[in-house]
């Protein structure tokens, strides 16, 4: 349902100098536009497209002064992945991508790799038990089969122990087209009924069905 979600850094070193004199330095600002532009083309390459890896760089900083090539800098990203194997396998294959990417610069690379969360994979059994039960608590016209996100989610441990099932519920107001992480996004709390009685049924259900640890 949702993918890992994990946090990449890469923290570039090298001497530094003049905009006049590049050749006498290491160029650490077109060695991290190498990283940001290359690792994520080469990952593409390198991994199953159907493992659904993705990385996006969102935080790029180095130097401060246009004509000084400053003596670090770094560049931080999330790295999603919807198959676990590949999730298992992307940090090695990051290390040896960004290596590639500054060969031949001169600068040093340091790759900070983070743990986040894992796939959410929901139980089959137990997503048919909450379909069924929100369909009769809402109505069968309210239950919709939800898209696969790249977003990451911790209810994902939940399910590393026990099998089970998450869900969304809609919050949003009609007629407003806004996003969950928009700062003007304002929670219909009508929703939390709905929220109730679609539990409440699915519980009811799971314990009809002898589902005790779901």
């Amino acid at each position: 349902l949702t993918a890992a979600a994990d946090q990449l850094e890469v923290r570039l070193r090298g001497s530094g100098g003049h905009t006049a004199r590049p050749h006498l330095t290491t160029d650490l600002v077109n060695a991290l536009g190498r990283v940001v532009v290359e690792v994520p083309a080469m990952l593409s390459r390198r991994v199953d497209p159907r493992a659904g890896v993705s990385l996006v760089f969102g935080a790029v900083r180095a130097g401060q002064a246009a004509n000084a090539i400053p003596q670090e800098g770094y560049a931080r990203g999330t790295v999603r992945v919807l198959d676990r194997t590949a999730w298992q396998e992307v940090p090695e294959l990051l290390e040896e991508l960004v290596a590639a990417a500054v060969a031949g610069t001169g600068a040093q690379a340091d790759v900070e790799y983070t743990r986040g969360v894992p796939p959410v994979v929901n139980d089959r059994m137990a997503t048919a038990t909450m379909a069924g039960a929100a369909a009769a608590a809402l109505g069968g016209d309210k239950v919709v089969e939800s898209q696969v996100s790249m977003g990451g989610e911790d209810f994902a441990w939940y399910l590393e122990q026990v099998p089970g099932a998450m869900a969304r519920l809609g919050v949003g107001r009609p007629g407003e087209e806004l996003d969950l992480h928009q700062g003007s996004f304002d929670v219909d709390e009508r929703a939390i009924g709905h929220g109730v009685r679609a539990m409440v049924h699915t519980a009811l259900a799971a314990l009809d069905n002898g589902i005790t640890q779901a």
